[in-house]
């Protein structure tokens, strides 16, 4: 996938990038796969805001995606590649022979027509779904589940993928891309290849208009509130954050700080941090 520059006629214009949206071959959405998206702009149900900096946007649809992937040992024809507002990686719409439709996450290199499949002892192509003790060690999948029949909630990320490093016994030994290794029953399935759209981490928005189409509202820093607002604020002038540290609105340290509960259960899963 390439990216597109432009002439530097304003400065947001001198820093803007743009995906040329290469792999992308179907325009307009599957109907049938579409799910009204509400917008709650970072707000519970009280009515309380419970995550800052949200609202606003562009309006968007739901794509209904297929995380489990269960129709076992029937082919589907890849009908398009298609752009997702809700997530950094491509989707790709798919047709079984019985000619049912569903989205999956598009891998690199599955192109319009390719035939993908899912089941117990499939072969070893990117998009295909299976079990991960039928995957030879070294390869390269996503889409993992933590849950035999749960779905898919590792790895769907655009340009992510992580490693199958060993099998033993009922699990197996999965490196994340963030360097942590984990044990994963062998049963779950993980779907084959790397995701596409890698360059999606190099796109520069360039403008603030830019993060408000996303549903990001604007971040003002703690140094200029006031003492009540945020620890960092307060004193005469442009004052140090008068703490050992960073901190976060709520007192608590913002760089370095472990936030995960050291009687987490599943702390025994994991076999490396990735630190």
């Amino acid at each position: 996938m390439g990216m597109k520059h432009f002439k530097a006629y304003t400065p947001s214009r001198r820093n803007m990038t743009v995906s040329t949206y290469e792999e992308v071959t179907k325009k307009t959405p599957e109907k049938s796969l579409l799910a009204v998206k509400k917008k709650n702009a970072g707000r519970n149900s009280y009515g309380r805001i419970t995550v800052r900096h949200q609202g606003g946007g562009n309006r968007q649809k739901y794509r209904i995606i297929d995380f489990k992937r269960r129709k076992d040992n029937m082919e589907a024809t890849v009908l398009g590649i298609e752009y997702d507002p809700n997530r950094s990686a491509n989707i790709a719409l798919i047709q079984y022979e019985d000619g049912e439709k569903a989205y999956i996450l598009a891998p690199e290199g599955l192109t319009d027509g390719a035939k993908v499949i899912s089941g117990e002892s499939v072969d070893i192509k990117p998009g295909n779904c299976l079990p991960i003790a039928n995957i030879p060690v070294g390869t390269l999948i996503h889409n993992i589940e933590l849950n035999p029949m749960q779905g898919g909630k590792l790895v769907k990320a655009a340009g992510q993928s992580a490693q199958l490093m060993a099998k033993e016994g009922k699990y197996a030994h999965v490196r994340l891309p963030s360097g942590e290794m984990r044990l994963i029953l062998a049963n779950c399935r993980a779907t084959i290849g790397t995701i596409g759209n890698s360059d999606h981490e190099n796109v520069k928005l360039g403008k603030a208009g830019r993060t408000r189409h996303l549903g990001i509202r604007p971040t003002v820093r703690g140094s200029v509130m006031n003492p009540n607002d945020h620890p960092h604020g307060g004193g005469e002038g442009r004052a140090p954050v008068g703490h050992s540290g960073p901190m976060t609105p709520w007192g608590k340290p913002a760089l370095g700080y472990k936030t995960r509960n050291k009687k987490n259960k599943t702390n025994k899963f994991i076999v490396k941090r990735r630190k």
